[in-house]
This record gives structure tokens, sequence and C-alpha cells, in this order.
């Protein structure tokens, strides 16, 4: 009905120049032979006749041409002005004597009303406003229709027949339009979003199965396709072998007619795609509904949703989907939405443009959680908690470049090696985007930070101590005296060396997962964006040392480059609100004379084991490098700009003097893992872009360096 009424509208222009024609050449012709059979005919009715004659006859097609406007309404009035005169009693004229005039002047009317009242005629043979009063039998088609699958295609003429509810008002109940275009409006935007919900759950389900199809496809699963091999290849014998299913397999079939549930999936989706897609704008009591904007307000929903829910995040038990596999569901679930583009005309780019972005900050446009949101948390108060409350099962290894873990403890086993790693990074830094790295940066730093805080009240308590001691360095017995107070346990507690030493080990831990992000960050951009990753990597090579270079460190540091000084670390400690801030740079020197004279603790520690395979220590002491030149760039750069170098070479000089000392022990509980622990001077010096080898040289023997390497790598190769 809604086609046929189209088509009338679109071809009005045609169906007037007919019956223009059908006017003036049979109809006039007609009517002009029968006006001259009546016999007596009065003069009043004889100048309306004549009229009517006049009034067709006049009509050319030059007049639809020019798209003039015709107007038959006194010619129709006329007509029923003569009626009248001939229904009277004792009329001269009479219409019952006379039926071929009758009927022959109806037909002019209504050929007339098909040149100058089309829309009209349109209403009153393909009206379907009569709806408007039985609404509850209209839902229930409505339903009907969308539960069968071929009437799919003919659900919109449901939310198109709202548009005739207003044909049921009329002028002389004005009361009544107010309700009934509310009713229209309402049920207009009920039917498109109950269509467009429809479409959204056949599109999630073709998603889903290509999510799982794509799945098969992940690497680990050939695991099993290798194993069936091997037994293959053991047991030639025994015929009984069921091989693993391979990806694939579900696409072949002996008959097409077998129907798959893809199949009738992608049959519903082309059947309610074309009916979203059938018109653009359905007017509606002086609104415009477009179908296509309700079902991608709907997709867009929907998509987010999905998003967040391919995390399989579980807040109870902290399960999390990896980021290389949640990416992989990301794909295959865009490569479905891209090909929607084939079935309906809308831009799909635009539903990845307004959802994509809002996952890379921590809340999307409802104010719920995002994908950055959740794995931000996850890493920081998930997995690198663990790394830091349980010592010795999870290890940072720069070889690898990944968290290892090494270790069982109590609770649920997690593989930190499968989400910590550069290649799952790279995938997170795939989905989260430039943005989201930099939340999580930010988040950790501040973790950082009130890391920093609670070191700066242990180097407060001890500060008279520690003056002494950054003065007396060349004194081996006064130096020892001092360090054994700030090595006296209490009652109660370890002592304030442990206390920082386990902090400064969390902080460097936070570095490494931090260098690791940037790293990961870094690779993608680079892939990405080349050209302009190319030309920052030049201002931020170029740029003089001034008070600019900070613009430029937070440029590349957004672009996951490294820099000497960290900007985000150093934006953490500014807006650290101290209770010494008149002497944050004496608190900031006493801090590395702290941690100085506290590593040869660490030789005491039994996790200060060195594994060469991690080229680690199982207590992650290695991170002291990446956590000692972190705060050294960021607290000088802060409190006394172009000091870090001098500051650096008094720490390095100090640890030299205090570790050199370990070499006179005679405890041999003190001296247990003595060799690992002269590795962190070259580590530190490693790290650092203040320090140089040779500066290193002149402070710790490097023959005594060499040694304890070739000790830590025999002692891993004997545990191997």
């Amino acid at each position: 009905m809604e086609e046929l009424r189209g088509l009338v509208k679109k071809y009005s222009e045609v169906i007037q120049r007919y019956y223009v024609q059908y006017l003036s050449g049979y109809d006039a012709v007609y009517l002009n032979q029968l006006i001259q059979n009546i016999s007596m005919c009065p003069e009043d009715e004889s100048i309306i006749l004549s009229s009517f004659y006049n009034s067709i006859a006049a009509l050319s097609v030059k007049q639809v041409e020019k798209n003039e406007l015709f107007d038959f309404r006194g010619f129709r009035l006329d007509w029923f002005r003569l009626q009248a005169y001939s229904s009277v009693s004792k009329a001269a004229l009479e219409l019952k004597n006379h039926q071929d005039l009758a009927k022959h002047m109806n037909t002019v009317v209504f050929h007339t009303k098909m040149v100058d009242f089309l829309d009209e005629m349109i209403n009153e043979t393909g009206d379907l406003s009569i709806y408007c009063f039985y609404t509850t039998l209209f839902e229930h088609q409505f339903k009907q229709c969308m539960e069968f699958l071929a009437q799919h295609r003919y659900s919109i003429i449901f939310p198109m027949i709202c548009g005739h509810f207003m044909n049921a008002t009329h002028s002389l109940c004005p009361e009544e339009r107010h309700s009934i275009g509310t009713t229209s409006v309402q049920y207009a935007h009920w039917f498109l979003r109950e269509m467009s919900e429809e479409v959204n759950q056949v599109i999630t389900s073709i998603c889903e199965e290509q999510c799982l199809l794509n799945y098969k496809l992940l690497p680990k699963h050939s695991a099993a396709i290798i194993l069936s091999q091997r037994q293959k290849v053991k047991d030639k014998r025994d015929k009984k072998i069921q091989e693993p299913e391979k990806p694939g397999q579900e696409s072949v079939r002996k008959n097409r007619e077998n129907f798959t549930r893809m199949d009738k999936l992608h049959m519903a989706l082309t059947d309610l795609c074309y009916a979203i897609n059938y018109c653009t704008v359905i007017q509606v009591w002086d609104h415009g509904f477009v179908p296509r904007e309700f079902f991608l307000q709907h997709l867009e929903t929907r998509f987010n949703k999905a998003l967040v829910g391919m995390m399989m995040y579980n807040p109870e038990t902290n399960e999390i989907a990896k980021p290389s596999e949640l990416l992989n569901g990301v794909r295959a679930y865009m490569n479905v939405l891209q090909s929607i583009e084939n079935y309906i005309h809308i831009d799909i780019v635009r539903v990845f443009n307004n959802v994509l972005p809002m996952q890379t900050q921590p809340t999307d446009a409802n104010g719920e959680k995002t994908i950055t949101h959740n794995y931000t948390h996850w890493y920081l108060e998930v997995l690198l908690m663990r790394v830091a409350c349980n010592s010795g099962q999870i290890v940072f290894s720069p070889s690898r470049k990944a968290f290892v873990s090494v270790s069982q403890g109590d609770g649920p086993f997690v593989a930190a090696e499968e989400y910590a790693d550069l290649t799952e990074l790279r995938a997170l830094a795939e989905l989260i985007g430039p943005y989201g790295m930099k939340y999580m940066g930010e988040r950790l730093m501040l973790n950082i930070a009130s890391q920093v805080d609670e070191i700066k009240k242990l180097v407060v308590a001890n500060k008279e101590t520690l003056i002494q001691l950054r003065s007396n360095f060349d004194k081996p017995d006064v130096m020892r005296e001092l360090t054994r107070k700030l090595m006296t346990p209490y009652k109660n507690a370890p002592c304030d060396a442990d206390v920082l030493l386990l902090r400064m080990t969390r902080i460097g831990v936070l570095l490494a997962f931090r260098s690791l992000a940037q790293e990961a960050l870094n690779d993608i951009l680079d892939q990405r964006i080349p050209f302009l990753i190319g030309s920052i990597r030049d201002i931020h090579h170029h740029v003089p040392n001034t008070k600019d270079s900070m613009v430029v460190n937070e440029l590349a540091s957004s672009a996951g480059e490294k820099c000497s000084v960290d900007p985000t670390l150093c934006n953490a400690l500014r807006t650290l609100k101290s209770e010494h801030a008149i002497d944050e740079y004496t608190i900031s020197c006493l801090l590395f004379v702290f941690v100085a004279v506290s590593i040869p603790k660490l030789a005491r520690m039994e996790l200060s084991t060195y594994k060469a395979a991690l080229e680690g220590h199982l207590n992650n002491s290695h991170c002291l490098a990446k956590s000692i030149n972190g705060l050294a760039g960021a607290m000088f750069s802060l409190y006394k700009p172009g000091d870090t170098e001098q500051r650096l070479q008094e720490f390095l000089a100090l640890a030299s003097s205090s570790l050199l000392r370990l070499g006179f022990e005679n405890e041999k509980e003190a001296v247990k893992h003595r060799e690992a622990v002269y590795l962190l001077l070259d580590q530190i010096v490693q790290e650092s872009p203040f320090l140089t080898m040779d500066l290193l040289e002149s402070c710790f023997p490097y023959a005594l360096l060499r040694n304890s390497y070739n000790t830590v790598y025999k002692a891993s190769a004997a545990d191997l």
C-alpha cells in the first residue's frame, strides 16, 4: 500500500497529464452530446451545464507542463448545486430522466479530483489511520511480523502507518488532535526502537560467532593439533584416534539446502536492513523520524557495551582477558560491523569514531567504566600489587621485557608474562591509544608519589644521622656506626633501611612497568604514524636544555619516547603536598644518601639471588636502578635544576664505598649475596643518562664487577 502511495505521488504529473487529456478529449465531447440531447432545459441549469463543458474543454497538456495549479472545487460545487436544483419537486430538469448525464458527471468529478485533489484521493483510498483506535491489534501484528523471518522486511510499514494517524482527526474535534498525535509519535518511536534492537541483536549474534571463529585461530590452539599429530605418528595402528576440529571445518557443507545458524542470521540481517533502509525520513505529526539514525544510536550503544563485555572482567576474582585476545575479538567485531555497509547506507566509520575514543578515557559518555579504567585498575591494583607484596613470585626481566612468574604463592596463579610482556602491552596500547596510556601513566605516577611521600617521612625521621653520613663518607669507622643506627630494627617492625629499600623497589617495579608500556606505545605509534613520530624524535633530540625542554619532554613522553626526566613523574611530585616544602632539596639529597648506605643490606636478603636467565634479582632489587635514576631526574629537576649529575655522582661514591665495605665483613650472613648486589652499581650506571662507566670505574673496580658477573652466572648455571 505504501509503495503504491509513493508511486502515485512520485508520478503525479503523469497522472495529471493523463486525466487532463481524458477530460478535454473524451469527457468534454461526451458531455456536449448529452447536453444537446436534453430537450427542455431551464436557463439556470443550462448555464451550469455550459460552464461544465467550457471548463473541461479548455484544458490542455501545456498547463501541466507549465506547472499551473488546477482548482476544480467550483466545478464540483456547481455539480452539487445542479443536483439540488433537479431534486426538488416539479423541477423542469429531473436527473432521474437523464441517468447517463448523472453517471457521466460523477465520472468527470472523479477525473477532476485526480487532477487537483490527488493527495486527498490517496488518503481516501489508502488511509490506515483506523489503527490509532485499535492499538492492541496494531502491536500484536507488529510482534507477529518481527517473529516471522520472512516478514522482517515489511516491518518498516508500522512506523509509516503512524504517519496516517493524523488523518483520523477532524477540525470539528480539535481536542483529539493532541492525544492522537502523541499516540502516533510514541508508537513510531517504539516501533523503530524495537526494530533497531532486533537488528542489533542479530548483529551481536553474528559478531559472537565470528569472535569464536577468530578465537580458534589464536596461536595457542595450535598446540592441540601438533600434539595430535605426534600421537598419530606414534600410534599408527590405532585407527580410532580422533583429531581435533580444525578452523574452517564449519564452512564445509555437502548440500546448499542445509541452513546453518549463520545463514539464518544473515538472512534476518538482510531483511531487517532492507526495512530500515527503505525510507530516509518518516513524517509523523510534524516530527521527522530517521530510521538509520535510530539504528546507528542503538548500534553505538551496543558496540560500546560489547567492548567492555569482551574484557570478561570480574572484580571479585580479578579475572580479565588478555589484551591481545581482546584486540583479536575487537577486530573481528569491527570486521562484522564494516560488512553492514553492504546491507544499509550508513557510515560505520562514524560509529567507530564515536565509540572507540570513549574507550581511551576512564569513563564513557554515560559515566560507565571503560577498557582504559578496567585495565588500569587491574594492572596497578592487582598485578603490580602482587609483584610488590609477594616478593620472589613475579620478577621483572629486562632481557625478556616482561614480568615473569617464577613461583606460585597463596591464591590463584597468574602467569604475569601472559599479561605484562611487550606483545600484550602493544595490544593494550592499540586498544586504549595514547590517551589511555597517558591516563595509566598518570595513575601509576600518583602511586609513586605516595611512596615518595612515605620515604620523605623516613628521611625526616633520620635527618640528623643522614647529615652526618653525608659529611663523614671518608671516615669508615664513623660511617659504620652511623649506618648501624639505620639498620637497627624496632620492637615489632623492620628497620628504616628495610622499609626504604622495600618502597624504593616498589617504585622501581612501577617505573619498569612504565618503561615497558612506553616502549609498547612507541612501537604502535611508529607503525601507525611514522612520519609524525620521526618529527617528534627530531624535536626531542635537538631541543636545547631550557625551560621549554619540559614541554617537549611532555610531547615526547606522550608518544612513548624515553626521556631523561619523566614529565609525568615531575607533575605527580609537584602536586604532592609536603610539610617540608622549604627544605625539599636537602631532603631529596638525604634521600639518596639513605638509599646509598642501605643498599648493602640487600646482601643479607635470601631473595637477592640473581637469575641470569631473567637478568634480574628474585626480589626485584635490580629495579632500584630505575627508581634511583627516575627519582633523581625528577626531584632535582624540580627543586634545583641542573644539579642532577652532581647528586648522582655523590650517590655513586657513597654507594660504592658502602658496598666495598662488604669485603671486610666477617659475618657470612652479611655477604651471602654480595656479588649479586655488586651488579646493582653497573645496572644503575647503564640505566642512567647522567652517569658513565668511567665514573663508575673511578669509584668501584671493574675487575670486581667482572668477577661478580662470573660468579652469579656460574651459580645460575648450576641451578639449572
